[in-house]
């Protein structure tokens, strides 16, 4: 899988945000698949070290278990964004579940922001969930969760393609901790020397 998606897929999918357009030097990171008590307190403290603010789209089934973790993302001034309630996979699911699924997560993490699981949604669900969310895609995807790719490498492909609007994706999750937790504070290091900010997605 590329990290950084095929021009075409953009304009297949018009109604999903793909980037933010800025012309400031701000990168939108993005964490999925947590909370997770051990690996998003780690983010959070590396975070905290570049005052850098993110996305964290959580799994509402994760948040039921652990609440206090979820409760530090926001008390740190990280936004959240709904990941369904099962890490569902929109494209095997049957669209009516598929949305009672979302709408689970919804009663746990408050936010108008939605990403698919693994990027797979139906054209046909788009329209319907464009009603209540902005339905959140990404510039670069780190592939931290890949076990072939070596920490330095994920590192070397998160900043290739990033710049101004860029959302970055990684994972706060057990499956990506060595890769991501060696990736993000050279990540993090490397676009403030540049001047860059890193803040929450627009709502």
């Amino acid at each position: 899988m590329n990290i950084h998606l095929p021009h075409v897929l953009k304009l297949f999918f018009p109604l999903l945000v793909w980037e933010i357009k800025t012309n400031e030097k701000d990168i939108f990171l993005t964490f999925d698949d947590g909370p997770n008590p051990d690996i998003t307190s780690k983010v959070l403290n590396i975070l905290d070290d570049y005052n850098a603010k993110a996305t964290f789209f959580c799994v509402g089934e994760n948040v039921q278990k652990y609440p206090g973790t979820y409760q530090q993302i926001l008390s740190k001034g990280h936004k959240t964004g709904n990941h369904t309630f099962n890490h569902l996979n929109g494209w095997k699911t049957p669209s009516d579940e598929y949305y009672s699924n979302i709408d689970q997560c919804a009663k746990l993490v408050d936010s108008h922001l939605f990403r698919p699981p693994f990027g797979r949604i139906k054209p046909k669900q788009i329209p319907h969930l464009k009603t209540q969310y902005r339905v959140i895609m990404w510039t670069v995807l780190t592939e931290d969760y890949v076990p072939e790719i070596s920490p330095e490498q994920c590192f070397k492909k998160s900043i290739q393609t990033a710049g101004p609007g860029s959302i970055v994706v990684f994972h706060d999750s057990q499956k990506a901790s060595k890769n991501m937790l060696y990736a993000l504070p050279q990540f993090l290091d490397h676009f403030s020397k540049l001047g860059y900010r890193f803040s929450t997605l627009p709502v």
